[in-house]
């Protein structure tokens, strides 16, 4: 029976590793090292669980609203730098504090270009698993967008915002997007309610 109890708990430990493996807290929050240059937090801003979808926010905004529209946007067409780890604007600083910000474009970049990506379900929802150069995962629900009233495309793709903008366009600002059918780098109008994964240092 112990032996038993052994090979039971050496594969939940097994499983751990293979997807979505905490290897930490930073403020009450769990990351996965993996293996990159920073530390990817489990969940979504909001989310309680690796599969929920958490909140929406809007480029450069700390609190989720009824409507998401260029007019009541702070950020929309106003020149402006990086917002990493700027609690004003940030919402991963807002909301989590300690070290937590907002991934900028190159560590976007490093986590589609270093890591392998497996669409997948989790939770009972869809969406990435992410497994970096150590072989430790993070998984990135399709939580989809908000435009206006409008929750749009949940469960089809996912959206998350980087803390760059596009230094060319006050409009917009740097978000990878997702579906089944691959990875969407692109900018995205700062008006619009995405999904924000903080990272750390």
């Amino acid at each position: 029976m112990k032996n038993n109890t052994l090979l039971l708990s050496a594969l939940l430990a097994l499983a751990t590793t293979a997807f979505g493996q905490t290897t930490g807290t930073i403020n009450n929050h769990e990351y996965v090292d993996l293996g990159l240059s920073v530390k990817w937090a489990t969940c979504n801003v909001g989310a309680s669980s690796p599969s929920d979808y958490g909140n929406n926010y809007a480029w450069g905004e700390t609190r989720t609203k009824s409507s998401y529209t260029s007019d009541n946007s702070r950020t929309f067409n106003v020149s402006m730098g990086s917002i990493a780890g700027n609690s004003n604007y940030d919402a991963a600083r807002a909301n989590w504090g300690g070290t937590w910000r907002m991934p900028t474009k190159s560590e976007m970049q490093e986590l589609i270009n270093k890591c392998r990506w497996t669409w997948t379900s989790m939770g009972g929802h869809v969406g990435y698993k992410v497994t970096g150069p150590n072989g430790n995962s993070i998984f990135l629900p399709a939580a989809g967008s908000r435009l206006g009233t409008m929750l749009l495309l949940t469960g089809e793709c996912g959206f998350y915002w980087s803390a760059t903008p596009d230094g060319s366009d006050t409009e917009k600002a740097y978000s990878p997007g997702f579906d089944s059918g691959g990875l969407h780098p692109d900018w995205s109008s700062r008006h619009l309610g995405f999904s924000v994964r903080p990272v750390s240092d």
